[in-house]
């Protein structure tokens, strides 16, 4: 175990913990939300530092980010936990673990071997994912440090629920994140067990602190597929930025969400052609192969700049600007 950052004793025995928006009071004995935070004598403790159950090198491409070091390998790795309930969590063996057993898996490993394992496996970036890295943030932390200082790059693909505290303290050593805004409010209370306001902050905070963002929307029937509900994130991303993308995510049916069919291919491309007809420059389809949703064009002229075939992936421009046109293309290519 190792104390937690970003919490205050209150009275009695009782903590504050700031690391995410739930802001959870958490009592002597119990935990968060995230039930991987415990207090422990007027103290919080993280009870996954170190303890990881999932580690892979994956494409960039996976995460999903795609105007960030295209054609690049991401170490990725993950403890239990979560602080959301998504009751489509595709994840949900290992993210609802430690509230559905009671219990923390995991091997130890220290942060040094996380990097070094990256190294050796000739990945450019570490990603913190599967689960929200949000939970095991010290751990994140203190590989990050150390990643940085080795020329490795810090990527989180997270709900975007982070603290501004937080975000402020692995600023300096996160260099992008894939953030799900899932949709509107309604959705973030029934689905999620959250809000949709701190997601929002937390994207406008991360690029004002010049954190590399893309943003994902797995569509889901009858959920969060109405125009109101797009029209919504589509604003919102036009707000913050209109080159940052936007992956629009094919659903399917899994853990508490059954009874809805695969999202069809025409609301996917109504959702693409939403973005794109209100100034949004680059819109992508994911869960789609073949749907042409996934190359990055030129918004100036056209041009195709990175054709994309499941994780393969040609790169047609250098120094990030188009070839025929010399179109600026946002994002780190280098």
């Amino acid at each position: 175990m190792k104390e937690a950052m970003f919490y205050k004793r209150l009275e009695g025995d009782n903590i504050k913990c700031s690391l995410c928006a739930h802001c959870c009071t958490v009592s002597e004995g119990n935990t968060g939300i995230c039930r991987v935070r415990e207090n422990q004598n007027g103290n919080l403790f993280s009870l996954v530092y170190g303890k990881l159950v999932s580690s892979s090198a994956d494409p960039i491409e996976k995460k999903p980010l795609f105007h960030f070091l295209p054609s690049t390998s991401s170490f990725s790795i993950a403890t239990v936990g979560c602080n959301f309930r998504c009751m489509h969590c595709q994840n949900f063996e290992i993210a609802h673990y430690a509230q559905e057993h009671n219990v923390i898996p995991g091997e130890y490993i220290e942060p040094g071997l996380v990097v070094a394992a990256a190294e050796k496996s000739g990945c450019s970036s570490i990603s913190y994912t599967y689960t929200e890295p949000t939970i095991f943030f010290e751990y994140a932390y203190d590989c990050a440090v150390i990643a940085h200082e080795r020329g490795i790059k810090n990527i989180f693909v997270s709900n975007g629920y982070t603290g501004p505290e937080a975000v402020k303290t692995i600023a300096p050593y996160l260099d992008a994140a894939n953030i799900d805004l899932k949709g509107d409010d309604g959705f973030y209370r029934k689905v999620c067990g959250a809000r949709l306001r701190p997601v929002l902050d937390t994207i406008r905070l991360m690029r004002e602190l010049d954190i590399w963002v893309e943003l994902t929307t797995l569509l889901i029937p009858g959920y969060n597929d109405s125009e109101e509900s797009l029209r919504g994130i589509i604003d919102f991303i036009l707000s913050v930025d209109f080159a940052m993308p936007w992956h629009i995510s094919r659903f399917h049916p899994t853990y508490k969400i059954l009874d809805r069919p695969v999202t069809s291919i025409d609301s996917l491309l109504k959702a693409r052609r939403m973005g794109v007809e209100a100034g949004l420059r680059y819109v992508y389809l994911g869960n789609v192969p073949g749907e042409d949703g996934e190359n990055t064009y030129c918004p100036e002229c056209a041009e195709l700049l990175i054709q994309r075939v499941g994780y393969s992936t040609e790169c047609y421009f250098n120094e990030g600007k188009c070839p025929k046109c010399g179109e600026v293309i946002s994002g780190v290519w280098k």
